[in-house]
């Protein structure tokens, strides 16, 4: 089998092909007679895993489980899998958190016009003053300031304090909670946060597919190699 007959499959280029040998994510070809690589259906079948793990576990972590199976290190392959799977349930995982703090914050009572201070802010959460002066230097909180110099809270900040509580109640860290609070900003504010975490949930559940097509195809090679 030559270059071009596993480059034709995938609408690659030969150089891609001869590529990925020199990454490892093929085996080591054998040479005909006149120094041109000859492959094999295993390494077809290498290259349909490399492509079909890469949307799922990405490019880099791809190449290296194919660079442990072409070295025999099947344990140091499926670890690579194994810790793929975990981070995807890691995201899943803070994506129900924070979906579920935005819930909280929508299907709670409606905040009250006026600002509030920082004692009636923390008395309002149940917490001490010094944790919302700790998440305000942790970035996650923005108070105004009165003349006398004292922080107010607006409808905005006591939003961004609700949904900072709920994350901190869930287990989120600091700097975790500042960019989904950011991410509220930009969107304009809860409801446009929440059609992005309905993508998410998408992205993830693609990602999910991608990683058993990935594995079946895996599989097959496993059984060639």
């Amino acid at each position: 089998m030559r270059p071009t007959d596993l480059a034709r499959e995938h609408g690659l280029s030969t150089q891609a092909v001869r590529n990925y040998e020199e990454a490892g994510i093929l085996p080591a070809a054998a040479r005909g007679p006149q120094g041109y690589r000859l492959y094999t259906d295993v390494h077809a079948q290498a290259l349909r895993t490399f492509l079909a793990l890469r949307p799922g576990f990405g490019h880099g972590v791809s190449a290296r489980i194919l660079n442990a199976v072409n070295e025999n290190a099947f344990e140091d392959a499926f670890r690579l899998i194994d810790e793929g799977h975990a981070a995807l349930l890691r995201d899943r995982r803070t994506l129900d958190e924070v979906a579920r703090a935005l819930g909280d914050l929508t299907a709670g009572p409606p905040v009250d016009s006026g600002a509030l201070s920082i004692g009636e802010l923390a008395r309002r959460l149940a917490v001490h003053p010094a944790t919302l002066r700790k998440w305000e230097a942790a970035g996650l909180l923005r108070p105004a300031r009165s003349r006398a110099g004292h922080r107010t809270y607006d409808a905005a900040a006591i939003r961004d304090a609700q949904l900072a509580h709920q994350l901190r109640r869930g287990g989120y860290p600091l700097a975790r909670i500042a960019t989904v609070i950011a991410q509220v900003h930009s969107a304009g504010g809860v409801a446009p946060l929440e059609e992005a975490l309905q993508t998410w949930r998408a992205r993830l559940d693609a990602r999910s597919r991608a990683m058993l097509t990935g594995a079946a195809e895996l599989a097959v090679h496993l059984r060639l190699s």
